[in-house]
């Protein structure tokens, strides 16, 4: 069995604002920083055999977060990335809201390839191919992978046997935790979304 740890990559500047896809350069605000210090927290007691991320920027910090608790090296997946969004990367949500293509997005996400980009079929059937190419390498180890939002959706989706025209009732926050176990005998979700939790500050000793 392999237990797989997903891991959203923190926030940018440019988080709940634009489709940053591919991009390069956008990288961990303050605020980020601090997130995925505290998701490496929470993940500090994992046993894990390997680290792997998106190869992009925010996934890749992220990642080094988490793997300098665990003295590992990030391995860079390709195929955990992001959507290819084409025309659509680096613009506005709000922009992008007004188009008739968002809207079938929304209802019947299947049908869309994003202009010059991608279908989420296709970002699926890849992210899903590298979750079980990474399964076959680490039979009975425990692995985390930093990917991106809409990639992890249509993995849990895929595992959770869930059709990918429902994809969107999944939310996956930044710097969030879920966890697969996958075997021969098939994949349990054992959690999903898990918020980083930063911890209580501690009260001031008296003297």
């Amino acid at each position: 069995m392999t237990t797989v740890y997903l891991v959203r990559h923190a926030v940018t500047s440019h988080t709940g604002h634009k489709l940053t896809g591919w991009m390069e350069g956008v990288h961990l605000t303050e605020e980020g920083r601090a997130q995925a210090e505290t998701t490496a927290d929470q993940l500090a007691g994992v046993s894990f055999k390997a680290i792997y991320s998106s190869p992009i920027d925010r996934t890749i910090e992220t990642a080094r977060i988490i793997a300098n608790r665990h003295g590992l090296e990030v391995k860079i997946d390709r195929d955990i990335g992001e959507v290819q969004y084409g025309k659509w990367t680096n613009r506005s949500l709000k922009t992008l809201a007004r188009t008739k293509l968002w809207a079938t997005i929304q209802r019947w996400p299947s049908a869309v390839r994003f202009p010059e980009g991608e279908t989420l079929r296709e970002v699926q059937t890849r992210a899903v191919d590298g979750i079980e190419r990474l399964r076959a390498e680490h039979p009975r180890d425990t692995i985390c992978c930093v990917s991106h939002a809409d990639t992890i959706k249509l993995i849990v989706a895929h595992y959770l046997g869930v059709h990918i025209d429902l994809f969107q009732r999944i939310f996956i926050g930044p710097a969030s935790i879920s966890v697969l176990n996958i075997s021969d005998y098939g994949p349990q979700l054992l959690s999903l979304n898990a918020l980083p939790t930063p911890r209580p500050a501690k009260a001031p000793v008296k003297a």
